[in-house]
């Protein structure tokens, strides 16, 4: 399906998995995102070839403000959160693969960060009995809030299974978009943390197939116009202090209308690292 520069340990490792080149393709890989057409922006060209892996959704893309339901031609957020589980549905079936794969927490569009500790011990549970060896998911770069509700709660997660003396899967981060020096920057990580990475450029084909997912998102076309790239980037997830400002106070979020303010994320990462017991970062 694709070409990849090799790193070394765990990404040689994910590497294979990826590729399908595994006895049970996607088995072991879980991708847990905050927004249905995330699973696509991030890893959507090899989904075709995963057939075993499992998804899950943070949110239910409809935000309760109705701004973007009525933008959008619905009346209620929970026709707008039907219309994008359609979506979803038709973006999996253009790659051959089942809503079966899916696990969505439902959480409101946006308010993830309020909901940090429910959200991490749910993950605990649902990697602890899924077994699973990779976890694909968003960095902590201040690309959306739900983006850095999704990587804390998907640390806190290993953390607590570990406490616990249970597996806990490996971190893979996907790339999205986020705030860059120069402007915004998609399809791409905003910092190099010095992890080991892998860069992916699909093949024509493979290519063919995301367009097609991220076609059938017909209430996201304009946000997802910026995601026309045919590389793929992958890395190992790097130790976050979450109860700092991610991307050196960088935060895309701060251009978006979402009413979103960085003292939200601090006071409620304080809490939720209080009320789980999470070591020290």
């Amino acid at each position: 399906m694709s070409s990849i520069d090799q790193s070394p340990n765990l990404l040689a490792e994910f590497a294979t998995r990826l590729t399908g080149n595994d006895v049970d393709p996607g088995a072991g890989i879980m991708i847990v995102v905050a927004h249905p057409d995330d699973e696509t922006i991030g890893i959507g060209g090899h989904l075709a070839g995963l057939s075993e892996c499992r998804i899950v959704h943070v949110t239910d893309g409809a935000p309760r403000n109705l701004a973007d339901a009525k933008a959008n031609g619905f009346d209620t957020w929970q026709d707008y959160a039907d219309a994008r589980r359609g979506e979803l549905g038709a973006a999996l079936s253009a790659v051959g693969l089942s809503c079966g794969i899916l696990t969505s927490l439902d959480y409101p569009d946006t308010e993830a960060v309020m909901h940090l500790v429910p959200l991490a011990q749910e993950l605990a549970c649902i990697f602890a009995s899924a077994e699973i060896r990779f976890v694909c998911t968003h960095p902590y770069e201040g690309g959306h809030p739900d983006h850095d509700a999704t990587a804390f709660a998907v640390h806190a997660a290993c953390q607590l299974l570990r406490r616990d003396r249970c597996p806990a899967p490996s971190i893979i981060e996907m790339a999205f978009y986020a705030a860059g020096p120069k402007g915004p920057i998609f399809q791409d990580f905003a910092d190099d943390l010095g992890t080991d990475r892998i860069e992916v450029r699909l093949t024509e084909s493979a290519f063919r197939l995301k367009r097609a997912m991220l076609a059938s998102y017909t209430t996201q076309l304009r946000t997802l116009a910026s995601f026309f790239g045919a590389t793929e980037r992958f890395r190992l997830a790097p130790a976050y202090n979450f109860r700092a400002p991610p991307n050196n106070g960088r935060l895309y979020y701060q251009l978006l209308p979402l009413g979103f303010e960085p003292t939200t994320w601090l006071s409620a990462a304080a809490r939720a690292h209080e009320e789980l017991r999470l070591d020290q970062p």
